[in-house]
C-alpha cells in the first residue's frame, strides 16, 4: 500500500493574529530615522514571525499534520542591498531552535518555497547574484533550526524568455555557481506556463535533483499530456533522498481559468491521479496548494473518509488500499 500524507502552506484560517510573514518595507525601514531603532523594529517583527510559526507547528501537531511549508518572507528585508552589515541570524538563534526542535519531536517535514524572483536561470548576473542571497537566507533558516536542509527548499526552474532550450542550458551553466550546500537543499518544479514536465526531468536527470511533480500545473501546461509514461523517472530523481517523494497538489478555479487555484481541491481530480501511481512508491507528501490552505485540507480529508478505497491513518495520512 502506498501511505499519502497531506501538508498546507504557511498560514492556517483557524488561527487569529498569527501571521508568520508580518512585513516593513523599505520605505517603513527608512522613515524610522535612525538606523539602530529600525533594525530593532525589524529584529521584532521578526521575532513575531517566528512566535506565529511556532504555534502554526503547535496547531499541525494538534491536528496530526505532519506536512508543513514555511513562509519565505520570516525575515523582513533580510537580504536588502542596504542592510548587507545586519547581523539578522545572531538574535534569532534561540527561537529558530526551538521551531526546530519542535518540528523534529513531532516527526513534521517543513519546507520552503522561495517567491518567482529567484531565478538561477537569469540571464543578469546581478538577479542570479541576489537569488543565490536568497537561497542562502533559507539555507541558514534551516542550519539554524537543526534541520538537514537536504531537498527542503522547491522551485520552479525560472525565466523562459521565450527560447527553453537556451534557458534550460543557463540553467546548467549557472548552477555551476551555486554553492554545493544549496544544491543539495534544492527540488525542482514543473510550472505552468514556461517549463512543462519534460523540460524539468531533462535538468533534474542531468544535475541530481529531485522533481516535484504538480499534477495541476502538468494539466495546464505539457508537451505530452500522458504524464504516466514519466513517473518511473519522476520517482527515479527521489533515489538519493533522505525524504519521500513529494509533489504538489491544487484544482482549477474554473475551466475559464484553469491556471489559477481554486480554494479547495477536487478529491476526483486528485484521486484520479492517486489511482495511476498506488504501489508504485511506498509514500508520497502531497502539498495542498490552495487558497483556503489547511481548511482545504480538513474539507479533503472529510471527503477521502467517506471512501472505500483508501484507509485512514490520522487527521491529515492515509492508505491506498
Amino acid at each position: 500500500m502506498t501511505i499519502i500524507r497531506l501538508g498546507y502552506v504557511a498560514m492556517s484560517m483557524g488561527l487569529k493574529s498569527a501571521s508568520p510573514s508580518k512585513t516593513m518595507t523599505f520605505a517603513q525601514f527608512q522613515k524610522i530615522g535612525n538606523r539602530e531603532a529600525a533594525i530593532q523594529k525589524l529584529e521584532s517583527i521578526t521575532l513575531i514571525n517566528l512566535q506565529n510559526t511556532l504555534r502554526h507547528l503547535k496547531h499541525n501537531a494538534a491536528s496530526e499534520i505532519h506536512f508543513y511549508r514555511l513562509t519565505s518572507r520570516l525575515i523582513p528585508l533580510a537580504t536588502h542591498e542596504v542592510l548587507k552589515d545586519w547581523d539578522y541570524l545572531s538574535p534569532l538563534q534561540g527561537s529558530l531552535r526551538t521551531i526546530g526542535d519542535f518540528a523534529k519531536r513531532y516527526k513534521m517535514r517543513i519546507d520552503f518555497h522561495p517567491d518567482h524572483f529567484v531565478l538561477i536561470n537569469s540571464k543578469e548576473k546581478h538577479i542570479l547574484i541576489n537569488s543565490l542571497n536568497t537561497l542562502k537566507l533559507h539555507y541558514l533558516l534551516l542550519k539554524g533550526m537543526g534541520i538537514d536542509s537536504t531537498h527542503r527548499c522547491v522551485m520552479h526552474v525560472g525565466g523562459n524568455y521565450k527560447e527553453t532550450e537556451k534557458s534550460l542550458e543557463r540553467f546548467i551553466d549557472n548552477w555551476m555557481e551555486v554553492p554545493k550546500s544549496i544544491q543539495k537543499m534544492i527540488m525542482l518544479e514543473n510550472d505552468d506556463t514556461s517549463f512543462t514536465l519534460e523540460n524539468t526531468l531533462f535538468l533534474c536527470e542531468k544535475l541530481g535533483i529531485p522533481l516535484v511533480f504538480d499534477y495541476h500545473h502538468h494539466l495546464a501546461h505539457h508537451q505530452n499530456i500522458n504524464w504516466e509514461t514519466n513517473w518511473d523517472r519522476v520517482v527515479h530523481t527521489w533515489r538519493d533522498s533522505p525524504l519521500p517523494i513529494k509533489m504538489h497538489i491544487s484544482s482549477p478555479k474554473s475551466e475559464t481559468s484553469f491556471r489559477y487555484h481554486s480554494d479547495f481541491i477536487d478529491s476526483g481530480m486528485f484521486f484520479k491521479f492517486l489511482k495511476e501511481i498506488k504501489g508504485s512508491v511506498t509514500q508520497i507528501d502531497c502539498m495542498i496548494e490552495a487558497k483556503r490552505k489547511d481548511e482545504a485540507l480538513f474539507k479533503l480529508m472529510d471527503e477521502i473518509k467517506t471512501r472505500t478505497d483508501v484507509e485512514i491513518i490520522d487527521g491529515s495520512s492515509f492508505h491506498l488500499k
